[in-house]
């Protein structure tokens, strides 16, 4: 009887840590300390000849900021970028990319309920453009941030 007893008092002092452990995991999780999406890197990335130097979401002016730098070889005309459906935005110069150049593109977005600060913003970017033969191409790449 005193084995019986021993062990089942050892499985109960056991039985609780494990559960204020668990406790003290679900109060942390409640409050959003351990919210992996706080302390990943935002990043914008496009396939291999455009280069995405620098991105911004911001909820105040509802706009998401795109540095994009030409690295394809030829200009780029006429180009429209549309970011997630919602944000639809061109260039602020004369529609045109050339080689090597690094331009500010300001997409506004018209979203229902607008852009939420601290949240996360994932998105899909895609680029139309009309290349040095006016042929019509599409470049697609992504978004994935904090809205400021």
């Amino acid at each position: 009887m005193k084995k019986a007893q021993a062990a089942m008092e050892f499985l109960m002092t056991y039985g609780w840590a494990i559960l204020v452990v668990l406790l003290a995991i679900a109060a942390l999780a409640y409050f959003g300390v351990l919210n992996p999406g706080k302390y990943l890197p935002s990043s914008c990335t496009f396939p291999q000849g455009l280069g995405c130097v620098e991105s911004m979401v911001d909820s105040s002016s509802n706009n998401v900021t795109l540095v994009i730098q030409n690295g394809m070889g030829q200009s780029l005309n006429s180009l429209n970028i549309s970011v997630g459906g919602d944000c639809v935005g061109w260039t602020a110069g004369d529609g045109t990319l050339s080689d090597g150049e690094k331009e500010l593109f300001n997409i506004h977005c018209t979203t229902p309920d607008g852009l939420v600060q601290d949240s996360k913003f994932k998105e899909d970017i895609l680029i139309q453009y009309l290349s040095e033969n006016d042929l019509s191409r599409t470049i697609r790449g992504t978004i994935s941030t904090r809205i400021e």
